[in-house]
């Protein structure tokens, strides 16, 4: 088979290895700019995802494509492992700026959160001589080694392992008392007194997105500190301002010990980044590296993501637009019996699907998605049953853009009940 005799999708299921495949339908694109991207054929469609929200600017964003092309003009090395590079040194000294903490602080830069998050674990486990962490079930913390390992999404499906992880239920704002279960259950875990620290999403995405009750990471990091346990939130998917907050934790008052960031961070770049104690994060030297982890053109295109986020009052906006959105997503629910829940905070919203008695309707969600990307808009399932549709659009999506999306949806919604998308279709697409 030849590079011209395929489509580009067809060519990437023959040469790309399935273990790096998350597909939900036939997406491809060979051009992007802002919230759109165009395929090979020329047809031009809206990211609702923004990509799991690492386009947090949006595509090809001027400020990026030049603060990239500079860097990479002249670049000073290509790594922090050996030498350094004064983009690297300035982000870093930004995003400690940025983050609310103690003053002796340091910055892990990586690649992405599975090696910031794995980077952190390393470090707690070893600074404070504890083996274990605590997690929650549904968590996301990285796809690779010790992220993985306190991912409560792979955890609750593989049996977690006591000796170096505990699993406790993520409260839900929709249900009373469950943040006084999780609070219990975390107590419990802490007062063995081998914890070393809790990784906590303030707003789950990849577990259904799931909004915690006010006040739970406040008596989170409170718990935290009664036993001497660390707290660590994970804001690589939901930070920089994409719930209408710079960081979604500040939706409480709370400072956590550590702060790790990815995805969004770097404009589409791989970027990731962790901020905590240096007595956390220098008590291991030498013990995560990356070669070119820390490069001049990844940490440029940092720098010009956060000089957008704050300049142009990214996250005020994002409160805005997400507003609009939910109002939208409110009418689809009227409209569309199957859609039983939509929650969220600014720019990531969920819209749960269900079966007429209650049940999980996964595969009606994955033909939904499906058709919505038939009809020129990418958005995903999510979900420990896969039957909430995520969406994270870029923070600078337009009104007629979220107008365009609930078109969609709409649309796609009434097809599927219409029976216009079958399992054949859907059935080489396993999502999660």
């Amino acid at each position: 088979m030849t590079a011209n005799s395929a489509g580009l999708y067809d060519r990437d299921c023959e040469v790309i290895a399935r273990i790096q495949h998350l597909r939900f339908f036939p997406a491809h694109a060979i051009e992007g700019n802002g919230t759109h991207l165009i395929d090979e054929d020329g047809r031009r469609v809206l990211d609702m995802s923004a990509a799991w929200g690492a386009a947090t600017i949006g595509y090809s964003h001027p400020e990026v494509v030049a603060a990239v092309s500079s860097a990479v003009r002249s670049m000073p090395g290509a790594s922090i492992l050996s030498m350094t590079n004064p983009e690297a040194v300035s982000l870093a000294e930004e995003l400690r700026s940025l983050v609310p903490g103690e003053e002796d602080r340091k910055v892990y830069l990586g690649h992405a959160a599975s090696d910031a998050n794995s980077a952190v674990i390393r470090s707690v486990r070893t600074a404070t001589g504890r083996p274990r962490v605590v997690t929650f079930d549904g968590s996301y913390h990285g796809g690779l080694g010790d992220a993985e390992g306190v991912s409560g999404l792979y955890l609750s499906r593989a049996g977690a392992d006591a000796s170096a992880v505990a699993v406790v239920a993520y409260p839900s704002e929709s249900i009373p008392g469950s943040s006084a279960a999780a609070l219990t259950a975390v107590r419990t875990e802490l007062g063995r007194g081998d914890v070393a620290a809790v990784i906590v999403e303030p707003l789950q995405c990849d577990g259904g997105v799931r909004v915690p009750p006010a006040g739970f990471l406040t008596a989170l990091s409170d718990t935290c500190s009664a036993f001497g346990a660390l707290l660590i939130c994970d804001e690589a998917k939901v930070g920089l301002g994409r719930t209408g907050l710079l960081h979604a934790f500040q939706v409480d008052d709370v400072t956590p010990d550590i702060v790790t960031f990815g995805k969004g961070l770097g404009g589409g770049l791989p970027l990731s980044a962790a901020v905590g104690p240096a007595s956390i994060l220098d008590a291991a030297p030498a013990s995560a590296l990356l070669t070119t982890a820390g490069n001049p053109v990844a940490a440029a295109a940092g720098r010009a993501v956060l000089r957008v986020l704050l300049r142009d009052g990214l996250a005020a906006r994002a409160q805005k637009q997400g507003e609009r959105l939910a109002r939208g997503l409110d009418e689809l629910a009227s409209r569309h019996s199957c859609i039983t829940h939509i929650r969220g905070r600014g720019l990531v919203r969920g819209v749960e699907v269900s079966h007429r008695d209650g049940r999980p309707a996964g595969d009606t969600t994955a033909k939904v998605v499906f058709r919505a990307y038939q009809l020129g808009v990418i958005a995903y399932c999510v979900g420990a049953h896969g039957n909430v549709i995520e969406l994270t659009p870029a923070l600078i999506i337009a009104d007629s853009d979220i107008d365009l999306a609930l078109a969609v949806l709409d649309q796609a919604f009434a097809d599927v009940e219409r029976g216009l998308v079958s399992n054949a279709e859907v059935s080489a697409f396993t999502g999660w």
